[in-house]
């Protein structure tokens, strides 16, 4: 009976290791996945009427995990009820038919750190007010975020830095990177202190295109309305009806594909 209580005893004891190295494994092949599957998006743009339309770079391919969603319906139901007077579809199918946005940060603020000076002849001391009122311009829509400044680029959850100008016809660019569950996790921005022709962007210019870029940041895409903000070429300084609602309708709702 001894011998029997011994060989059931090692057995569980064998079965119990192998099960807790199983784990192990899995656990470890999920964080794998989800550094790997990490992608990012860029999204490059012209300054206030810039005589040339800035294009979108292509974001790099990643392989992903097929997410299952319960919430898909729900999630759709409340698109179509709320869709109108903002431009929501181009969104949609500028992110592969998916929303992408932060998590909520209104009670734990992303830390963002803007460069507080450039050796560009062109740069001005007051650019660095502006891009911080880009920021405050869209908390102030009602979206569950907000953002505090820090002098520490170590940090910062997003940097903003200058530019002399850029190679392209385009006056800023954003860079992001979202999880398999599309919630942004960093962001990049870059501003242009000229337009790529040489010429001094003034301070209209660059508050109009890092409110531009700031949009892209939170999750927002072009749109063929050119009374937007968002509009590939920027000929507005204000936020749009349409930039509030469409902004403001991505952060009621969860992240993720919808296909």
């Amino acid at each position: 009976m001894r011998r029997f209580d011994l060989f059931v005893g090692s057995a569980l004891a064998l079965l119990a290791a192998f099960v807790g190295r199983e784990a192990l494994q899995m656990r470890a092949h999920l964080r794998t996945v989800e550094q790997r599957t990490a992608s990012f998006g860029t999204r490059a743009d012209t300054a206030l009427v810039s005589n040339t339309e800035g294009r979108p770079a292509e974001r790099p391919r990643t392989t992903e995990p097929v997410l299952t969603r319960s919430d898909m319906p729900e999630v759709l139901r409340r698109l179509e009820l709320s869709a109108h007077e903002t431009y929501i579809s181009e969104v949609i199918a500028a992110h592969d038919s998916a929303l992408v946005r932060w998590p909520e940060r209104k009670l734990e603020p992303l830390r963002v750190w803007v460069q507080p000076s450039a050796r560009y002849e062109s740069f001005r001391e007051a650019f660095v007010p502006a891009v911080r009122r880009a920021f405050s311009d869209w908390t102030d829509v009602g979206i569950p975020m907000s953002f505090t400044f820090i002098v520490d680029s170590a940090t910062a959850d997003i940097r903003v830095t200058w530019v002399d100008r850029f190679n392209e016809p385009i006056s800023g660019k954003t860079i992001w990177a979202h999880d398999v569950a599309r919630w942004i996790v960093d962001g990049q921005i870059q501003l242009a202190v000229r337009h790529q022709s040489g010429e001094r962007l003034d301070s209209t210019a660059v508050s109009a295109i890092a409110l531009h870029e700031v949009g892209h940041l939170l999750g927002l895409d072009h749109t063929s309305d050119t009374t937007s903000i968002m509009a590939p070429k920027v000929r507005v300084s204000r936020l749009s009806p349409a930039d509030r609602a469409t902004v403001q309708l991505i952060y009621r709702l969860p992240p993720g594909r919808l296909n």
